[in-house]
C-alpha cells in the first residue's frame, strides 16, 4: 500500500497538471474558468476525487460537472501521458463549496459590521 506522502505528491501533480490541461487544451466553453482547488487520491491510488470551483458570476455547476464527466477519458488518458504511474487512479469530479461559504461568512460578518455601525450611532 502507498504512503500518505505518495498520495499526496501524486494528489499535487495531478491538481497541476490538470489546471493546465483545463486552461490549455480543453475546448469545452463550459470549462473556461474552472479553477481546479484541491485534489484528493485515496491510499490505494485507485481514486482521485478532483475539486472544482469558478470564480466571478453564478455558474451552472450542474453542467460544469457533466462537462467534466463526458471529458473524463481525454483527461485521464493526458493526465497518465504526463504522469509516470503503473496505473492511472480513475477521476471523480466534485463541486467545491468552500468559496461559497468563504463569500458567505464575509456577506454575514459586512452585515454584522453594518448593523453593529448602525446601534452605535444611535446609542
Amino acid at each position: 500500500m502507498p504512503s500518505e506522502t505518495r498520495a499526496r505528491r501524486l494528489a499535487n501533480r495531478i491538481r497541476e497538471e490538470l489546471a493546465e490541461l483545463l486552461q490549455r487544451e480543453v475546448d469545452d466553453p463550459r470549462l473556461k474558468g474552472v479553477i481546479v482547488t484541491d485534489v484528493e487520491v485515496d491510499r490505494e491510488l485507485a481514486y482521485a476525487t478532483i475539486y472544482v470551483s469558478v470564480m466571478g458570476a453564478e455558474v451552472q455547476r450542474d453542467e460544469i460537472l457533466h462537462a467534466l464527466e463526458g471529458s473524463r477519458g481525454f483527461l485521464r488518458s493526458q493526465l497518465a501521458a504526463r504522469i509516470e504511474i503503473r496505473s492511472f487512479p480513475q477521476l471523480r469530479f466534485r463541486w467545491d463549496l468552500t468559496p461559497d461559504r468563504g463569500a458567505r461568512v464575509d456577506e454575514l460578518l459586512r452585515y454584522l459590521r453594518d448593523e453593529g455601525g448602525t446601534s452605535e450611532e444611535d446609542g
